[in-house]
């Protein structure tokens, strides 16, 4: 049960989640507290693909083919859109028991364990299930007050337990589980390919440059070079030896 789904009667159930988590647009965004790093993801992701389109792009379309920057717009904007899907959505929370089950749950566990002695320490808490005729320990948590599933973990910065719980990523500010992992994996791969295509074509784009005007010429016709530029390109300064500074 995701822990984003809104009842159709009564309070919502984001609405009285718990956790460290936070959610607009009515529960349909969930995102952790610590969003800071993913601010960053966007603007590394933005920054680097808009200085492609703006420098890189006009040269190649013309010298080489229109489809260079048609495949990149495509590749950027599937980039985009698997981030957001893996940060914005539920990653697989676990609801945690309500005040009568943990209640319950406790009063089965101290039957089973009996009467602890006063100075030890009590045994862990584990329940043993039948899954596909193999026995699983499913492992309790102390926090959501339940048995968890397997592959479950219970993570401390979102303060919530998490089906089949990989890690939490900071650069997508969300935890990475169930729900999220399949475009997590897209958002990784896609972002991989469009960082390869872009250095790619950044060379042969100072190639292409070099061929007609030289290497060190086509450093100095670079974008980063426009401040400096009397200085690189030999003009003469305003200022000679022979004549004082104002």
């Amino acid at each position: 049960m995701s822990a984003v789904m809104i009842a159709r009667k009564g309070t919502r159930k984001w609405e009285k989640l718990p956790g460290k988590n936070t959610f607009c647009c009515d529960g349909r965004v969930m995102m952790a507290r610590q969003k800071g790093v993913f601010y960053l993801t966007l603007f590394l992701i933005i920054g680097t693909c808009s200085l492609f389109f703006g420098f890189e792009c006009p040269y190649l379309a013309v010298h080489l083919s229109p489809a260079i920057p048609v495949f990149a717009i495509v590749l950027f904007l599937f980039v985009m859109a698997m981030l957001l899907r893996t940060s914005f959505s539920d990653p697989g929370v676990l609801p945690r028991a309500l005040p009568e089950e943990a209640a319950f749950i406790e009063m089965e566990i101290e039957a089973a364990n009996g009467n602890v002695p006063a100075g030890q320490r009590p045994p862990p808490r584990i329940r043993n299930v039948q899954i596909n005729n193999q026995i699983v320990k499913l492992k309790y948590c102390y926090t959501c007050k339940i048995f968890r599933p397997p592959r479950a973990s219970h993570c401390s910065i979102c303060d919530n337990c998490v089906d089949r719980f990989d890690h939490h990523c900071p650069w997508v500010g969300n935890c990475v589980g169930k729900r999220n992992y399949r475009y997590f994996y897209l958002f990784t791969l896609s972002l991989s390919l469009l960082t390869i295509y872009i250095f790619a074509f950044d060379i042969v784009h100072v190639v292409l440059r070099s061929v007609d005007s030289g290497f060190v010429n086509t450093l100095k016709e670079t974008p980063g070079t426009y401040p400096f530029k009397p200085r690189l390109t030999g003009e003469r300064s305003l200022w000679t030896p022979n004549q004082p500074r104002n």
